[in-house]
């Protein structure tokens, strides 16, 4: 099987996104740290006439705050919201984050700990490191060295787990205590505040992109495909579009491996259902056989269509995307091979009439991750390593945002 499609008829506006006062914004959060920049928005006509589609515009997150993906977005707020609840107020007035650091004397020493794929992961220990706390990171069986040694270096304690991501995710969740904060971006009952912290985190992303079509004076997209793990970038892309404000509301789709498509199966159940590892897809960040309970009521009523892709179509996703300068890895181009899928594979047409796409379509594309894995990157593409690594292209920053 090279795909597997569901199409949501039951699909309906969610409630209005609450409005947090603009100094409690994520947004206005990250901007107050080091090193925050917009990342680009990139439209690319060459995929667009691949897709028979107007435009397709790419936001390319392979690199935040000196990380290779976006996950920096949601763990940094979710750990930034967590402590403020353990410390029990609201953090007072910083400038820098020596100061936040300082406001948090009172609850050290603590560790952060979380499960991961990778990204996530990282995430989490580096803005450990950065607030002066310790961390513990765990991993499912499988995960590349690359990844691993990526956490280790943000001075992470990584402990490899004898299963999948969902057990790793269980693992972590013993941790939690009075001296251990479980940063998780998945949720389980009981269990709930922080990964509805790290949605809200990836708003950014969002706003960001209003802020550059807006300068531009460009519409919206009419049409969005985002990756699906345990579903809280989906969530605040649904958040986000499926609000009263928002002037247009597009089309999304959801795309994970069709080894773990475990929103797809959910709703194809018409509840959150576990799809069994072991997940072998190339797209390690979506390797998740369980989606979220935080985020399946947002998901399952304001996506449009759900996709399951093979790894072949990640590789060919991958490579379209270096043809027009873009780094991206095997999760990161993951959104591209849904839509190459429901594009131009089989019953493409029966496809795009359902989701009223056609040749003046303005298409979003979330491009989550540089090549996290050089090795795998390298061997894809018939790179060497070091190639790999160093590209430069848009995906680092040396394309300014038009």
């Amino acid at each position: 099987m090279s795909a597997r499609f569901f199409w949501n008829s039951k699909r309906h506006k969610p409630a209005r996104a609450a409005v947090a006062p603009p100094d409690q914004t994520p947004i206005a959060f990250h901007r107050r740290l080091p090193g925050y920049e917009p990342t680009p928005l990139v439209s690319v006509p060459e995929l667009a006439r691949v897709l028979g589609v107007g435009d397709v515009l790419l936001k390319v997150e392979s690199s935040r705050f000196g990380l290779p993906a976006f996950k920096i977005l949601g763990a940094s707020w979710a750990v930034y919201r967590a402590l403020e609840a353990r410390l029990g107020r609201i953090l007072g007035p910083w400038r820098t984050l020596e100061e936040l650091a300082q406001n948090l004397a009172p609850i050290r020493p603590i560790t952060l700990a979380a499960a991961t794929d990778g990204n996530h992961g990282r995430a989490v220990a580096r803005m450990a490191a950065l607030l002066q706390f310790q961390s513990r990171i765990y991993v499912p069986a499988g995960t590349a060295q690359a990844r691993i040694d990526a956490i280790a270096s943000e001075g992470a304690q990584v402990e490899v787990i004898n299963g999948t991501y969902d057990q790793a995710v269980e693992r972590s969740a013993r941790d939690a205590g009075e001296r251990c904060l479980v940063i998780s971006d998945t949720s389980w009952p009981g269990y709930e505040d922080v990964p509805r912290s790290v949605i809200d985190g990836y708003s950014t992303i969002m706003s960001e992109i209003d802020d550059e079509l807006a300068r531009r004076d460009e519409p919206g997209p009419e049409f969005i495909a985002v990756q699906f793990g345990v579903g809280a970038l989906a969530a605040a892309v649904v958040k986000h579009y499926r609000a009263h404000r928002a002037a247009v509301q597009p089309g999304i789709l959801s795309v994970e491996p069709l080894s773990a498509a475990c929103m797809l199966a959910s709703m194809e159940a018409g509840e959150i259902v576990l799809v069994p590892g072991p997940h072998v897809s190339i797209m390690a960040g979506l390797n998740c056989g369980r989606p979220s309970i935080v985020a399946w009521p947002i998901v399952s009523t304001g996506i449009d269509g759900f996709i399951a892709v093979n790894d072949e179509r990640a590789r060919e996703a991958m490579r379209a995307l270096a043809r027009v300068g873009i780094v991206a890895g095997e999760t990161g181009a993951a959104g591209l091979a849904g839509l190459l899928e429901l594009l131009t594979g089989p019953e493409n047409e029966e496809r795009r009439a359902e989701l009223h796409i056609d040749t003046a379509t303005r298409v979003l594309v979330f491009v989550t991750e540089g090549a996290t894995n050089p090795a795998s990157y390298a061997d894809i593409l018939s790179l060497s390593p070091t190639e790999s690594s160093e590209s430069p292209g848009r995906a680092h920053g040396t394309l300014m945002m038009d």
